[in-house]
C-alpha cells in the first residue's frame, strides 16, 4: 500500500484517545447499531442466505486459485470490447499510470466514484501533486474531503460525523471547492443532500474525465460492475469522455452466473437493501453511449504476496460490505481512524498488515485490535474466518520479534522448561505461595494488564500441595 497515515501511532495508542471522545462514541454507536439491526432483518428474509454465503466463498476461493487465468481472460475481453488494460505492481505505479492518462487528455480535474482502491494508493494526493484536482462525489466522501478528514468506515466514510458537524463543514468549506452552501443551511438530511447535489451538479456537467473503482469484474465478458446508492456513480461513469477504473486484481469473478450470487448478498450485508439502488455495468466502449475512452488499471499492491499465504489469502474474498465493522465491539468504541488505514475494523486488521507488511508499529499492532469474539465471521457474506487470520498474523508478528515480543518469547521458553520439569514447577508454586504477601499489585512489565484490571492473588496453598493433603 502507499503507507500508513503520516505520524499514525499504534492501534492501542490511537484507540485510547478515541474511546475518550464522547461525541465520536455516540455517533458510532448510533450508526453501527442502526445498520446492523437493519442488516439482520434483510438477511433473515432469505431462507437460503447460508447457501448463498457458501456459494460466494466457493466462487471466491476458486477464482483466487486460478487468478492468473481469469485475469488474462479479463484483459483479453476488455481489450476486445475497446478498452485498454494497464498493470500496476504497487501504488506508485498505479498513481503514475492514472496521472499520465489524465494529463494525456489535457484536463486538470476529475470526478470520482467512491473507491477503496484509489484511497488505498493515495490517488487524490498523487494527482494533486501533478496539478490535477480530484473531486469526490459520494456524499460521505465529499464530507470527508471538504473537512480535510480521513474516512473511518468502508461503507459510510463519514460515520464519525453527525448532522451538526456536516452542516458546519458545508457552510465553512463548500465555497472553497466550488458552489457554496445555501444561506441558512439547516442540518436536516434533505437540506444537506440538496446542498451537496447543487455543489456537485456543476462538476458532473463540466468534467471530461471520470475515475472509479470496481466492485466486480466479469472475466468472460470484460464487464465492470459498480454498486452505489446515490446515483453520483452513474453520473461519473456515463458523462465524462474518458473513464479510468482502478481495481484490485482480486475483484474478478469468472462468469455472469457467479456475479448473481454477490448481487444478492452484498446489498443485504452492506446497506440492508434487497437490491442495490444503482448497479452500473459497462463493457468496453460504444459509439454514442458513455465514455469514448476506457482504461482499466489492475492493481496488485501486496495482493500477490497475500495470495501466497494459505491462511491469510481468505482476506482477498472480501467484497467490502462492511458488515464486520458494524458488529465489532472494538470498532464501535475506537472508530476507524485508530486503524491507520483506509480499511478499518476487523477486515482492516487482517488485510492492511498483509498488503503493507508488519514492519511498521501500527501494522504490527493491528492483528491485536480484536477480542476474537467471532461476530465478524458470523456476518461475513463470504465466510472469511477473521479470528483465524488474526491469530495467524499474531504468530507472524511474534516471530519477527520487536518491542515486547522478545521478552515474551524468552518468558515462554522459560515457562516451557518449568512446565516440563515437575519438580521445578512444584518448587516455584510453593515459593509463590509463601511470598504472596510481598507480591506487588502492579509488577513491572505488566502495565497492559494492570492498567484496567487487578492481578489475581496467589492462593495460600498450591493445588498440588492441597491435593497431596486432601486426596492421598
Amino acid at each position: 500500500m502507499s503507507g500508513t497515515y503520516l505520524g499514525m501511532p499504534s492501534f492501542p495508542v490511537a484507540a485510547r484517545d478515541a474511546v475518550h471522545n464522547p461525541t465520536l462514541r455516540a455517533n458510532l454507536r448510533h450508526a453501527t447499531h442502526t445498520i446492523r439491526d437493519k442488516r439482520a432483518l434483510a438477511v433473515a428474509e432469505l431462507e437460503d442466505f447460508a447457501t448463498l454465503r457458501e456459494a460466494g466463498k466457493q466462487i471466491k476461493d476458486h477464482t483466487l486459485r486460478h487468478l492468473d487465468r481469469y485475469l488474462v481472460q479479463l484483459e483479453a475481453a476488455v481489450t476486445a470490447a475497446g478498452g485498454s488494460v494497464h498493470w500496476a505492481v504497487d501504488a506508485a505505479e498505479a498513481n503514475r499510470i492514472v496521472a499520465d492518462l489524465v494529463k494525456a487528455t489535457g484536463e486538470r480535474e476529475v470526478v470520482k466514484v467512491k473507491s477503496m482502491a484509489t484511497q488505498e494508493i493515495g490517488l487524490n494526493e498523487a494527482l494533486e501533486a501533478e496539478g490535477i484536482a480530484a473531486y469526490e462525489t459520494d456524499l460521505a466522501e465529499l464530507i470527508v474531503q471538504l473537512g480535510d478528514d480521513r474516512p473511518s468506515h468502508i461503507l459510510v466514510p463519514a460515520i464519525h460525523r453527525n448532522r451538526d458537524e456536516i452542516r458546519d463543514i458545508f457552510t465553512r468549506r463548500m465555497a472553497d471547492w466550488g458552489r457554496g452552501a445555501p444561506d441558512g443551511l439547516t442540518d436536516t438530511p434533505a437540506d444537506l443532500a440538496e446542498a451537496a447535489r447543487l455543489h456537485l451538479r456543476e462538476k458532473f456537467l463540466r468534467a471530461k474525465v471520470g475515475v472509479s473503482g470496481a466492485n466486480f469484474m466479469v472475466a468472460e465478458t470484460g464487464t465492470m460492475v459498480v454498486l452505489e446508492s446515490e446515483g453520483n456513480g452513474r453520473m461519473c461513469l456515463t458523462l465524462p469522455e474518458t473513464l479510468i477504473s482502478v481495481a484490485g486484481i482480486e475483484k474478478v469473478v469468472p462468469t455472469w452466473r457467479d456475479l448473481e450470487v454477490f448481487l444478492q448478498t452484498l446489498p443485504r450485508s452492506s446497506t440492508a437493501e434487497r437490491m442495490n439502488p444503482y448497479t452500473s455495468m459497462w463493457t468496453g466502449t460504444r459509439d454514442g453511449d458513455g465514455p469514448r475512452t476506457f482504461h482499466l488499471v489492475l492493481l496488485d499492491n501486496g495482493r500477490t504476496r497475500t495470495l501466497a499465504d494459505d491462511v491469510g489469502r481468505q482476506a482477498l474474498r472480501c467484497i467490502r460490505c462492511s458488515a464486520c465493522l458494524n458488529v465489532c465491539p472494538v470498532y464501535e468504541r475506537a472508530g476507524g481512524h485508530a486503524y491507520g488505514s483506509v480499511y478499518p475494523g476487523p477486515i482492516g486488521a487482517i488485510l492492511s498488515p498483509q498488503l503493507r507488511g508488519t514492519g511498521s508499529e501500527i501494522d504490527a499492532s493491528l492483528p491485536y485490535a480484536s477480542t476474537l469474539c467471532g461476530a465478524c465471521y458470523e456476518v461475513c457474506p463470504v465466510a472469511i474466518d477473521i479470528p483465524e487470520v488474526l491469530v495467524h498474523l499474531r504468530e507472524k508478528v511474534v516471530e519477527q520479534g520487536g518491542k515486547g515480543h522478545r521478552r515474551e518469547k524468552a518468558a515462554m521458553k522459560a515457562a516451557t522448561w518449568v512446565l516440563n520439569h515437575p519438580g521445578a514447577l512444584a518448587a516455584a508454586e510453593r515459593a509463590a505461595s509463601r511470598t504472596r504477601g510481598l507480591h506487588p499489585k502492579k509488577p513491572p512489565g505488566a502495565g497492559a494488564w494492570t492498567g484496567t484490571r487487578e492481578l489475581p492473588q496467589v492462593p495460600a496453598t498450591s493445588f498440588r500441595d492441597w491435593w497431596k493433603k486432601n486426596r492421598t
